[in-house]
């Protein structure tokens, strides 16, 4: 979505600079005219290019591994990983919050900003119960302020299914 709005914002942008360099003007803002003649009417939705540069320093979450499998685990074991990151960008990352596609998915994110080349943590428990018998893939979504907003890792588990009320856990 986000990318659709700057798409948009740079055929306005650069739509209304032709129209003023076609007049004799530059246009060094990102402000339109609404009608010929009128007072420039500022525009939130139209990126000015200084501002699209200097997001380029922003900060960037460098993931080691982006999916981890559990392989076989039995139905109702509740099981861990912490995904490792780095920000690789030029100022501090901070992470907004993590969410699941199941409640049975719980992340925990850091609350202190990272430091450019720094490394943070983010830890996630999977609890299998009621999920026997099934392969189950979980996407955890973090939002930061990052370029894109919206970055992703994945669990994965293959939940076996119980055989009988005690019975030994089969493939």
């Amino acid at each position: 979505m986000k990318k659709n709005i700057l798409i948009v914002a740079a055929f306005v942008f650069f739509g209304a600079a032709g129209c003023e360099q076609k007049q004799g003007g530059t246009s060094e803002t990102a402000e339109v005219a609404t009608e010929a003649g009128a007072t420039p009417v500022h525009n939130p939705n139209v990126t000015n290019p200084e501002q699209v540069a200097a997001a380029t320093d922003g900060p960037v979450i460098s993931f080691q591994e982006t999916t981890h499998d559990f392989g076989s685990i039995k139905d109702g074991e509740v099981v861990n990983h912490t995904f490792t990151f780095t920000n690789t960008g030029q100022s501090p990352l901070v992470i907004e919050s993590a969410t699941s596609t199941c409640g049975c998915t719980v992340p925990e994110v850091p609350k202190e900003p990272i430091a450019p080349g720094a490394e943070g943590k983010i830890q996630v428990q999977f609890n299998s119960a009621g999920k026997g018998g099934t392969q189950q893939m979980k996407v955890i979504s973090i939002k930061a302020n990052t370029q894109p907003e919206i970055t992703q890792v994945n669990i994965k588990a293959n939940v076996l299914a119980a055989q009988g009320a005690n019975g030994p856990y089969a493939n």
